[in-house]
């Protein structure tokens, strides 16, 4: 006991005093408070930024979806009646309006572009024509805007898939060609100079075909020269000359995404529905 004591007093002799060393509360500098507080703030604002974007995105493809059911049963728009003309046209100006104002990206334009639904009467003739004549098809209609790497316009082809049943092969018997370069006049507008009309890709059907050339073997060399001719044929008109002034058209893109495109010709020439395709080679 006395050793402990004696140990005791030579640590804390009596005489000294002892140091306490007392716990102050945290405190922070006010300027790295305030950075702190500016950050969780920032933090937070880049967060509802995120979801307000994440909800918009959805809600665009949830009214691209509701454009696209409402013209599912009007057969690209011949036979629409007047209240779904209506509809569809609400319901076009509500997906026009997400991206309204925003500059035409070319890049974005760029590739095959098939046609879903129109209200322009030079597409509806095709159309009515086909529905009401037993020997005359029209297939599947496309836009193929070519203007990738450009900055000022491009090329674009507009392709008609038609048939002659009996003759050439069902739906794609052959294939009409209508080419205008286009140049961007505006944020939404480019101006179409059309060039060129042309009638290409001819596939004869099988009635067709063994009557040039018969199943039979041998088939002869002339036979098989004119399958080859009609194969390869392209009949090519042009919309322009020196003598003749160019024809052209104002388009306005009123929409344009990933997988959509919306078009109005402008003066009356109707509206346009397009769904991205897989490319289109000609």
């Amino acid at each position: 006991m006395d050793l402990a004591l004696a140990f005791a007093t030579q640590l804390y002799p009596a005489s000294a005093k002892r140091t306490i060393h007392e716990l102050k509360p945290f405190s922070m500098n006010p300027r790295a408070a305030g950075k702190l507080s500016f950050h969780k703030k920032f933090s937070c604002s880049v967060a509802v930024a995120a979801d307000r974007i994440r909800v918009s995105e959805v809600e665009v493809e949830n009214k691209k979806h509701d454009l696209l059911r409402t013209v599912q049963e009007t057969q690209r728009g011949l036979v629409a009646t007047a209240d779904q003309r209506s509809v569809i046209e609400e319901a076009l100006v509500t997906v026009e309006g997400y991206n309204m104002g925003e500059p035409i990206e070319l890049g974005k334009l760029d590739g095959t572009w098939r046609l879903q639904y129109t209200s322009a009467p030079d597409v509806l003739i095709l159309l009515e024509a086909a529905a009401r004549l037993p020997f005359f098809q029209v297939g599947q209609i496309f836009q193929k805007f070519e203007c990738r790497d450009q900055s000022g316009g491009g090329v674009v082809r507009n392709v008609v898939r038609w048939s002659i049943p009996t003759l050439l092969e069902e739906q794609e018997g052959a294939t009409l060609v209508v080419s205008a370069k286009f140049d961007v006049v505006s944020v939404r507008n480019i101006y179409l100079k059309f060039e060129e009309i042309k009638v290409q890709d001819i596939n004869i059907g099988e009635q067709l075909q063994a009557l040039i050339a018969p199943a039979l073997l041998p088939r002869s060399f002339l036979s098989l020269q004119i399958l080859q001719f009609i194969r390869t044929f392209k009949a090519q008109v042009p919309v322009t000359s020196p003598e003749r002034r160019s024809v052209g058209g104002l388009y306005y893109l009123s929409y344009l995404d990933r997988d959509m495109l919306l078009g109005r010709a402008v003066g009356g020439g109707g509206v346009f529905v397009f769904t991205k395709a897989q490319p289109l080679e000609l």
